[in-house]
């Protein structure tokens, strides 16, 4: 294999890599996110754990965060749970970064 080969090899398994990196950190912030709002909403044990799954699965709804951020903002103002969109924005980034350290240290 020529050099070139075995550098081009190396960046697809790099990128690889680093996306499947960042779809398992997209999940587990997804998750924690789902959690956090569960307990905004009262939701505990079993319902709280549903309801973080609920949370991951409508980030498959379109690409972008966009769908979660949509749910958890419903669901909050179905409840009336008083989170500015600033609030639960700033919540998904600081659980990206947790999420992202979790998966890093596994």
């Amino acid at each position: 294999m020529s050099g070139m080969d075995e550098r081009s090899d190396a960046y697809e398994n790099k990128f690889a890599h680093d996306e499947e990196l960042q779809f398992k950190a997209e999940a587990r912030r997804n998750k924690l996110l789902g959690l956090w709002a569960a307990d905004l909403l009262g939701k505990e044990g079993e319902e709280a754990d549903a309801y973080a799954k609920e949370v991951i699965m409508s980030d498959f709804e379109e690409a972008g965060d966009e769908d979660v951020f949509r749910k958890v903002r419903g669901d909050f103002d179905a409840a009336g749970v008083n989170q500015s969109d600033h609030q639960i924005r700033r919540t998904m980034d600081e659980l990206m970064r947790t999420a992202r350290e979790q998966i890093v240290t596994e």
